[in-house]
């Protein structure tokens, strides 16, 4: 028997959240199938969803995503820049939710005032570089995203290799010279950009296609801003990078399997402080 005859031997059937009954595997299952045929845990996941046999961690997922998104998530590839406030909460949801692969570049350790917002900071891991951290917690959350770590601050050479092959760029970065040539490279090989910001209660987040005019119509000639925004005074608090992050997932998730609208050329700004939030036109 090949792999998907053994799934469908191995599935189980299962009441899923909506009450109607479906075929479905256990991580045990998919665990044991990918050593015995010499398979990623993530081939197995992708060969169950095409017997429409469902992995049950992905269950909450399917009356949103269906197999064909769930399936999407699973073959596509992204590429984070950044691994802090934003960069950690993006990475942990991104594989709960089943992206297949992550690219996670930064070039920082964790330091006792990143314990206030970071998702990966724990009291343990200050001095901890976030990559490795980061490897570390999605390897406890989702053993089928497989994940690439570049440790450093990435150059421009290095950056137009590590967006080659990837579906989606994300910004989880904090300066303007960085994002600028995050996405100049974006663009150069036709991938989508999700950005997100955030400063006080505040944040901000769009998602930019190559076609689309980007970070020049809303910070203007990145030759006459500073390397570092309004954050330097107002900080970064907990509550605001978290909802910032989730909502950049949320746009990531809407790019890769083609469900819903993404904020193209719109910029949805968020004031907590105040309770509110106000879409922007960026034509």
């Amino acid at each position: 028997m090949n792999l998907q005859d053994h799934i469908l031997k191995s599935a189980q059937p299962y009441l899923a959240p909506n009450g109607k009954k479906i075929a479905a595997i256990s991580l045990r299952d998919r665990d044991s199938l990918a050593s015995s045929f010499g398979v990623s845990k993530k081939a197995v996941e992708i060969a169950a969803l095409d017997r429409d046999v469902w992995p049950q961690r992905y269950m909450r997922n399917m009356g949103s995503l269906g197999v064909s998104g769930q399936k999407k998530l699973l073959q596509s590839r992204a590429l984070l820049i950044g691994a802090g406030g934003l960069g950690g909460t993006i990475a942990t949801l991104l594989a709960r939710m089943g992206l297949g692969g992550l690219i996670l570049a930064d070039g920082d350790s964790f330091s006792e005032d990143n314990l206030n917002r970071q998702a990966l900071s724990f009291e343990p891991n200050v001095g901890t570089q976030k990559v490795r951290a980061a490897r570390m917690e999605i390897a406890r959350i989702n053993a089928a995203t497989e994940v690439e770590i570049f440790e450093g601050f990435v150059a421009d050479e290095e950056l137009f290799r590590l967006i080659q092959g990837v579906q989606v760029a994300i910004d989880g970065l904090d300066n303007m010279p960085s994002r600028f040539r995050l996405e100049k490279a974006a663009k150069a090989q036709g991938v989508p950009l999700v950005h997100g910001a955030v400063a006080g209660f505040t944040g901000q987040l769009t998602t930019i296609y190559p076609e689309d005019i980007g970070f020049r119509a809303f910070y203007g000639d990145p030759g006459n801003l500073p390397e570092k925004g309004i954050e330097l005074e107002l900080g970064n608090l907990a509550g605001i990078v978290s909802t910032v992050a989730s909502l950049q997932v949320q746009e990531v998730i809407k790019v890769l399997t083609g469900i819903g609208r993404p904020l193209r050329n719109r910029l949805l700004f968020l004031d907590s402080l105040n309770g509110v939030s106000e879409t922007i036109s960026l034509k």
